[in-house]
């Protein structure tokens, strides 16, 4: 049997490659199943009859149908204003985030930038050590963030750990021969930063702009500690507030039996649908920017 390499030369496959191959795609098969199967398992626990998934009963496809759960989350009123609150702080704080994180990476990376060394120690620091939850809250109290958009965005402006990732993009991908060539032509550095170094770095924008837009997505925290207004929480903290509302109701004695059955079964679906119309968005968007993941996520790995 023969395959192509890729200069397009016919190279013939021993017995020795086979054997390779079958064992590769069957482990990357058993990985790939042992991945998948939970997160298939959840979408149809979701459209299950939880007295089933309770007892064992689904494993490969809903038993018996029951959609009580996704007819109460989506019949709760503020389901909606959490699912925009949620769109709104993702997309202006991702757009904060890059506006901090991109240009500051690319400073620390030029060697010609005096004092970088100090900066990145400094940036270090703060990934170890910080003041804590009482100083913060009191600090971004006294900056008026309290109760508006600006307490979920502003105290997760720059994320350390993104901005060395670009940092090392920018050192290993952009050769100082490139930055000298462009002066040569008359090019200053906001314009190579800006014509140059942003289209080449592609693969990384997009793998940075995921790991914020899923950061904010599934940020409840600073929503529970900052907001009070229920019209400004976010997705996560919509249905963590519908989910422990549900729990409370069902664990009422004052109902009948039956009723009270009826509560349970739709309170142990909710963890379940719940789960899923969390992560619906980030599924839909993860495909759009797949193709840029894997070289993005390795950046710095193999420089030249």
């Amino acid at each position: 049997m023969k395959k192509r390499n890729n200069r397009g030369i016919a190279v013939r496959e021993t017995a020795a490659d086979r054997v390779f191959n079958i064992v590769n795609i069957t482990l990357l098969a058993i990985i790939a199943l042992i991945v998948l199967y939970p997160l298939y398992f959840v979408v149809c626990a979701s459209f299950t009859d939880p007295m089933v998934v309770n007892q064992g009963g689904l494993l490969l496809y809903p038993v018996k149908w029951y959609a009580q759960g996704y007819h109460k989350i989506f019949a709760f009123k503020q389901l909606w204003s959490g699912y925009s609150n949620s769109l709104i702080y993702m997309v202006l704080g991702t757009t904060v985030n890059m506006v901090i994180t991109i240009p500051c990476a690319y400073a620390v990376s030029r060697k010609d930038f005096v004092g970088r060394g100090v900066l990145l120690k400094i940036f270090a620091f703060t990934m170890f050590f910080s003041g804590g939850l009482i100083p913060s809250y009191l600090i971004n109290s006294k900056l008026g963030l309290r109760d508006n958009l600006w307490a979920m965005i502003i105290p997760t402006g720059l994320s350390v750990w993104n901005m060395i990732i670009a940092r090392t993009f920018f050192e290993t991908s952009l050769p100082s021969e490139l930055l000298d060539a462009a002066h040569i032509d008359g090019c200053n550095d906001f314009r190579f930063f800006f014509q140059i170094a942003l289209p080449l770095s592609k693969a990384m924008l997009a793998v940075i702009v995921l790991y914020y837009a899923v950061g904010h997505w599934n940020g409840y925290f600073h929503a529970m500690i900052y907001l009070n207004k229920e019209s400004k929480f976010p997705l996560q903290l919509v249905l963590r507030n519908l989910l422990i509302v549900n729990q409370v109701t069902s664990s009422s004695m004052t109902d009948d039996l039956l009723n009270r059955a009826d509560k349970i079964r739709i309170a142990e679906q909710l963890k379940y649908g719940i789960i899923v119309v969390a992560s619906v968005p980030l599924l839909v968007l993860y495909p759009f920017l797949q193709k840029y993941f894997t070289k993005g996520v390795l950046v710095g790995s193999i420089k030249g």
